[in-house]
């Protein structure tokens, strides 16, 4: 009889862990979304922004977090059925995060707001055609810093994706002339290259840190701990940018702002609303993904939705592709495509070689 429901157990298993890895993949997917459509609205936005007037770079800075406390409507829900089911079943269930993790989060929230204002800086000096390739180097950056934090192994795929990512953005840089905004200052266009530059690797660093962060806290991933992370982190981040803007004085200028601006005071305040929804949910898609996969994965997503913002920048905003633009996209897409398959071969590998641990005590 005992025989009979250790291997009923045993046969639950399999069933319970694809499950499991479905709830995973869906969740992944839903993220993936939020990011792809956050990303590229976003992007768009903040440039429509600059282009019609807009000079306010702390203010754009912390629209990027300044969405999340619509994050207290999932949160609270997830809180109270936690709590019901800790008073039904007598259960000692974390509701919480770690203290260990707010600390990380706070330090990841800080540098995010620095990251956020050095994009903004790129942003208002460089086309999003340009922009968007120099910031998917953060996909080089990601798997840098992976390497020396959560170790995440270099291959020969890798090291091309960096090598070429690296080599497009030296093409843009070395022939930045040919696509510079009428009016525009070479050194400001210069000043917005170095900074989305500096941004990525950043931006990498942060990828690499949030993981690196759940890594070492010890607990168990879920959808709960996600969002309460991504509260925390958004929440750190926009208190820094207020900050800056208060000392920076811009919340005294918005309305003189508003009524300068190009499209309209109605128009500016739609745009500075639409931004924050959309820069939030590029948000959630990126802790999302790192949280539940990577953030090797979400670097890849990340570089694979740069031709994409190529096309709507190009379709919404007054922008060319030269042929400079189009080897850097070539190369990074070559490097992508090097990164994406050398990971595909590696997850492959790793199946077949448990797959063949697995059948081992069944062989004896």
């Amino acid at each position: 009889m005992d025989m009979e429901i250790e291997q009923e157990g045993n046969y639950n298993k399999p069933k319970k862990l694809k499950n499991f890895m479905s709830i995973k993949t869906l969740l992944i997917l839903i993220y993936c979304i939020f990011l792809s459509v956050g990303q590229i609205s976003g992007v768009l936005l903040v440039r429509i922004y600059y282009l019609h007037g807009g000079k306010r770079k702390w203010l754009q800075s912390s629209l990027l977090t300044a969405g999340f406390p619509i994050l207290i409507l999932p949160i609270s829900i997830s809180y109270m059925k936690k709590k019901k089911k800790i008073t039904i079943n007598n259960n000692n269930i974390r509701l919480f995060v770690t203290p260990k993790l707010a600390i990380f989060s706070a330090i990841l929230g800080i540098l995010l707001g620095i990251c956020s204002y050095l994009y903004t800086i790129g942003a208002s000096y460089l086309p999003v055609s340009i922009s968007s390739l120099l910031s998917s180097t953060s996909l080089a950056f990601t798997a840098i810093f992976a390497y020396f934090m959560v170790k995440h192994k270099f291959t020969h795929y890798s090291v091309n994706a960096v090598v070429l990512m690296m080599l497009g953005s030296i093409i843009l840089g070395l022939h930045m002339n040919g696509d510079r905004p009428i009016g525009e200052s070479n050194r400001q266009y210069t000043l917005g290259f170095v900074m989305t530059i500096i941004g990525a690797a950043l931006h990498g660093f942060i990828n690499a840190g949030v993981e690196y962060s759940h890594v070492k806290a010890g607990v168990v991933v879920t959808f709960d701990l996600v969002m309460q992370i991504q509260f925390l982190i958004s929440m750190f981040s926009s208190l820094f940018c207020i900050v800056a803007m208060i000392i920076n004085r811009d919340f005294q200028a918005i309305t003189r702002e508003a009524e300068e601006f190009g499209l309209g005071q109605r128009k500016y305040y739609m745009i500075l609303a639409l931004s924050a929804i959309s820069l939030q949910s590029m948000m959630i898609g990126c802790l999302g993904m790192i949280y539940c996969s990577s953030a090797l994965l979400f670097g890849i997503v990340n570089a694979l939705l740069v031709p994409i913002q190529q096309i709507f920048g190009v379709i919404f905003l007054p922008e060319s592709f030269n042929s400079d633009k189009w080897m850097a996209l070539a190369m990074c897409l070559w490097g992508f495509s090097s990164y994406f398959y050398g990971e595909y071969k590696d997850s492959m590998t790793n199946k077949v070689t448990k797959t063949k641990h697995a059948t081992l005590p069944d062989q004896v």
